[in-house]
């Protein structure tokens, strides 16, 4: 009698660590839940595409041609809107037009116009033409 009640508190405490494990419905539980917010998330993605017709960025009357970085927060950007190429600068708080051309401009004269010019040297001279003004 006194070796059990000596081995006693040994199997309580043995059968206290099975227990403090995690069970298998608390994992079924969990995973439930994951796969019910990845589903609200495509959901609402799904949702979004259809309100707004499944039109991304670029398609429609506006399309971004290209661009190119001045700065860190400094941008000049070519983007066509109808029948119209705009050339557009960026800055932080600010975007102005700074140049309209038609969409088809890239034909150049022979006469040695300014469409002969680099770009670099072409935004030099509107720079120069935009301090003059202010």
């Amino acid at each position: 009698m006194r070796i059990l009640l000596l081995l006693l508190p040994f199997s309580v405490h043995a059968a206290e660590a099975v227990n403090t494990g995690v069970s298998a419905s608390t994992y079924l539980q969990a995973g439930l839940a994951l796969v019910l917010i990845v589903g609200i998330l495509f959901g609402t993605a799904w949702m979004a595409r259809k309100v707004s017709g499944g039109k991304g960025f670029g398609q429609g009357n506006m399309k971004v041609i290209g661009g190119v970085a001045l700065g860190p927060r400094e941008r000049i950007v070519l983007v066509e809107v109808g029948e119209d190429w705009l050339v557009i600068g960026i800055v932080p708080g600010q975007i102005r037009t700074l140049h309209r051309l038609p969409k088809d401009s890239q034909t150049t004269d022979k006469q040695g116009s300014a469409d002969d010019k680099p770009f670099a040297q072409w935004f030099k001279t509107v720079a120069e033409r935009g301090n003059d003004s202010a």
